[in-house]
């Protein structure tokens, strides 16, 4: 089985919510980055992506935690309006029509919201 790494407990994200981090993610050469991702939720469903615009790889928040259109539908792009599905990652509108935000895999586990097929680095 691959390892669990806590992001968060399920509560730190409400319903209908999307919240970014930065995790430091290892790579097999030994080195380690940065790593934006961002996490919404859907009732009792959560969905996690890495924080970047498939149009130009950037990041889609141009003001921290900033992810959701005015009403809080959709993941939007802060530099190029993309929309995208809460839960899919589909671009439905915008430059990148068609494409779709790198999803994660996560996994609840005892009320921790986890992360995993990903080797992060040790804090």
């Amino acid at each position: 089985m691959d390892d669990l790494f806590v992001i968060c407990r399920t509560g730190h994200i409400e319903d209908g919510q999307a919240t970014g981090f930065v995790l430091m993610r290892a790579y097999d050469s030994g080195d380690t980055k940065p790593w934006p991702i961002l996490i919404t939720r859907k009732g009792n469903n959560f969905y996690g992506f890495e924080n970047s615009c498939p149009h130009e790889q950037m990041r889609l928040d141009t003001s921290p935690g900033q992810f959701l259109d005015e009403d809080g539908n959709f993941i939007t792009c802060g530099r190029h309006h993309a929309q995208f599905d809460l839960d899919t990652g589909h671009c439905f509108i915008g430059p990148c029509q068609g494409a779709k935000l790198t999803p994660l895999s996560l996994v609840v586990d005892d009320g921790d919201l986890c992360i995993t097929g990903v080797m992060l680095a040790d804090e």
